[in-house]
């Protein structure tokens, strides 16, 4: 059994009769995320009446449960002083302005200049219902994807945040610039997306194996040969923005991974040739309830300078094809 930094003891009652012991123990441990309930199960962390069982268990409704909580494991990453962007802070969760070319965590071939580390640097204490290698990460932005992101600072935070994403009432809103223009100013793709069998770096909405994923679209202006979306996402799968405007030939400007050129040229104009070294792919809005106070919370971020300068450059080629801007107010 892994050494434990805690023992904790429940008596079972009649109530809690026909109960599995996984649901039984989330109900008592409400700052523990399920997945690390039953991986304690699976481990012999658990003991009913003094011997393991497996986490499908009944209760009868009399039994002596003990939980050896396991010491956690040290963090993958490294404290590092990496600037970061906090625009809220309090005991429980923390709002992060995450920069294009940061990796939210360790992961293969990734050690140095992470979200995590930052984090660890900045932050005394962030949970650990996440792993060893996802300390205070409640969900993820891409690479070369800018914006908010809520990091949780306690295991209770950390599991309601989750609920929350689970359940879809975590409000996320976008920024995207997309090459061509749209046929309608809003609309909505569905299509389930999965892990690409001939290239495993990416996702496709041509899977069988497909997820599951919403995404809904709004046309906000249109330049040159570009449209800038504003989006909204209730489910997040992995690239879900990218993989969804790909597929019906919107790419993100900058995305070559799904098919957008590595460089924009804006003939006709005095601009030249423009490039982008990231996703023109911002997270800009987060709304949520706090996990602890249940008060509604609403953060927003403006676009970083490297896309406000695209959009301007734009917008001056516009205007010099002599096609006045449209859709809506700025």
């Amino acid at each position: 059994m892994t050494p434990s930094i805690e023992l904790r003891t429940f008596i079972a009652e009649e109530p809690d009769h026909h109960h599995r012991l996984d649901h039984f123990l989330c109900s008592q441990l409400p700052e523990r995320s399920r997945s690390q309930i039953q991986k304690w199960i699976d481990e012999g962390c658990v003991l009913v009446d003094g011997i393991t069982v497996k986490r499908s268990y009944k209760i009868r409704g009399s039994e002596k449960i003990t939980v050896n909580i396991p010491s956690p494991a040290p963090p993958a990453g490294f404290a590092e002083d990496i600037p970061l962007s906090i625009l809220y802070e309090d005991a429980d969760l923390a709002i992060i302005n995450k920069p294009a070319g940061m990796v939210v965590h360790v992961g293969a071939g990734v050690r140095q200049g992470t979200l995590v580390n930052a984090l660890l640097s900045h932050f005394s204490e962030l949970s650990e219902s996440g792993g060893h290698e996802r300390p205070g990460i409640v969900h993820r932005l891409d690479k070369q994807t800018s914006g908010l992101l809520v990091v949780a600072k306690n295991n209770l935070s950390h599991v309601n945040l989750s609920k929350q994403f689970q359940f879809r009432s975590v409000k996320k809103h976008y920024w995207a610039l997309v090459h061509g223009l749209f046929e309608k100013p809003r609309g909505e793709i569905k299509t389930p997306i999965g892990r690409d069998a001939r290239n495993r770096v990416k996702m496709t909405t041509r899977s069988n194996r497909g997820r599951e994923a919403y995404t809904s679209f709004e046309v906000v202006e249109e330049l040159v040969k570009f449209s800038l979306v504003r989006l909204h996402i209730r489910t997040g799968r992995t690239h879900q923005i990218r993989v969804h405007l790909a597929s019906v030939n919107h790419p993100v400007v900058g995305d070559t991974l799904y098919g957008a050129p590595s460089r924009i040229q804006l003939p006709g104009t005095n601009q030249g040739v423009l490039t982008l070294s990231r996703n023109f792919l911002h997270a800009y809005s987060l709304e949520f309830a706090h996990p602890r106070s249940g008060e509604w919370l609403s953060f927003s971020c403006e676009l970083p300078p490297e896309l406000s300068q695209i959009l301007a450059k734009l917008r001056e080629a516009h205007l010099e094809k002599k096609n006045p801007l449209e859709g809506i107010e700025r």
